[in-house]
């Protein structure tokens, strides 16, 4: 079903003008099931429910939570609604299958300490360092993605006013204050590093690598994996993880729930009330800890 495939991404890309990183996720969730599909020599429009149920039972076989589970059959239940209004099949084989429970589990975040240790991992003497050191800065100031941190231009910092133009989810873009520790990183990282990073090449984008192309998702996550453990981090450290603890330490010390829902960027505020969960947790735990009669 090679041709489907690249008519639904070519739909995804054109017609529901989603954003890059959203589309990769689609090409991948669905490939993989062409894969079961092409071993199994089907047709799309012979393609039964059977198979997709094999489909999702081989996810699981493979060590997958019922989270990536359902978030295959999302995908692949939208190929097949875009194959049904484009007349490749006239059913869809997936629309009967019931969405796995998915068991709500609280975000993982670093405590403030953690934190301080894991900015003092990049080695300040080399340029490489003085950048990781600002990107870790200004993540933590300001709850941002890793796909909008690397996409951050020039021109969308404005250090004077402390205040970072960022464009999220559905290109939607959103204005967020950036504390002075990560404008001090960040300045320090345009005067001493990038200039040596770029090599004498122009890039309009903040952080670069080592050949003056900008800082990679990939890149940034290993990066960010190698100084967890250089930090002696029991957690297994993700990017995404300096964005649940700029939320959680910002609610627990008495944001309101409104303005960090308008910092992260979500359209919802139901998502962001996660984060007050993990307060609750924490003081439940400290409670527990601490009273004489817990």
């Amino acid at each position: 079903m090679d041709a489907e495939i690249a008519a639904f991404i070519t739909y995804l890309r054109v017609d529901k003008g989603l954003s890059k990183n959203t589309i990769e996720s689609y090409r991948r969730d669905i490939e993989k099931f062409g894969i079961l599909v092409h071993d199994r020599q089907l047709p799309v429009d012979q393609i039964t429910r059977g198979d997709v149920v094999d489909f999702l039972a081989s996810l699981y076989r493979r060590g997958l939570d019922s989270r990536s589970v359902g978030r295959h059959l999302a995908t692949i239940r939208h190929f097949f609604r875009f194959c049904v209004a484009e007349e490749y099949v006239k059913d869809d084989p997936a629309m009967t299958i019931e969405s796995p429970k998915i068991i709500q589990s609280l975000p993982q975040f670093l405590s403030v300490e953690e934190v301080d240790r894991l900015l003092r991992q990049p080695d300040p003497s080399t340029a490489t360092g003085v950048r990781d050191h600002a990107m870790i800065e200004l993540m933590y100031s300001t709850g941002i993605r890793v796909s909008e941190l690397c996409g951050i231009k020039l021109k969308d910092l404005k250090m004077d006013p402390g205040c970072l133009r960022c464009t999220g989810k559905g290109d939607k873009e959103r204005l967020v204050p950036v504390g002075q520790r990560a404008i001090e990183s960040v300045q320090a990282y345009l005067r001493e590093s990038r200039p040596r990073l770029l090599k004498n090449k122009l890039s309009p984008y903040l952080f670069v690598g080592s050949y003056g192309k900008p800082m990679s998702r990939i890149t940034f996550w290993a990066l960010m994996k190698a100084y967890g453990l250089k930090a002696g981090l029991r957690k297994r450290l993700k990017p995404h993880m300096l964005r649940h603890s700029f939320a959680t330490h910002l609610l627990d010390r008495g944001a309101d729930l409104r303005s960090v829902q308008m910092m992260l960027g979500h359209s919802d505020i139901s998502t962001t009330q996660i984060y007050t969960h993990v307060v609750e947790e924490r003081l439940k735990q400290v409670y527990k800890a601490h009273h004489p009669r817990a």
